[in-house]
């Protein structure tokens, strides 16, 4: 598995302002519903439902909220870049301005614990996450991500 599997092109966006962790997740489900054809209110709903499990801001600016959903063969994924960074309930309280939003089959399984852990150790990567904000083009975000994917593969 890799970032290219998950992510299309499409699905990279920029945006100027989410006022809230809830504005994210509507965000995030206009996106899945318009590259992934899947409902942004059922998308959100359960986005809202795993996050009232536990907070999925891992920290340094960073959210990787997911979630499993019906009518998915494949785990997908969507990447917002937010150009005012939001609180989010991260566990070193930082607030988030990437986001990297993951949604699987409810049968996943391990792919979904796969994508989640190269998602993870991807935006963990310092490097990476500093090239991210420092660009606003999404299809320069999505070169950066499958690009440092691919390099960490290696």
């Amino acid at each position: 598995m890799d970032m290219t599997t998950i992510l299309k092109p499409e699905a990279v966006r920029v945006l100027s302002a989410a006022s809230s962790k809830k504005r994210l997740f509507h965000e995030l489900g206009g996106v899945v519903e318009s590259v992934y054809g899947l409902s942004q209110s059922k998308a959100v709903e359960a986005l809202q439902e795993r996050e009232s499990l536990g907070p999925t801001g891992v920290g340094h600016g960073v959210a990787l909220p997911h979630a499993r959903l019906d009518g998915l063969n494949d785990v997908v994924g969507a990447l917002v870049l937010m150009e005012s960074p939001i609180d989010f309930d991260a566990v070193d309280r930082q607030p988030v301005d990437l986001a990297f939003a993951l949604f699987a089959p409810h049968d996943a399984g391990v792919e979904h614990l796969k994508a989640l852990a190269l998602v993870s150790r991807t935006l963990r990567d310092k490097s990476v996450c500093s090239k991210l904000r420092a660009n606003a083009d999404p299809s320069t975000l999505y070169t950066i991500l499958t690009e440092a994917d691919s390099v960490q593969a290696a």
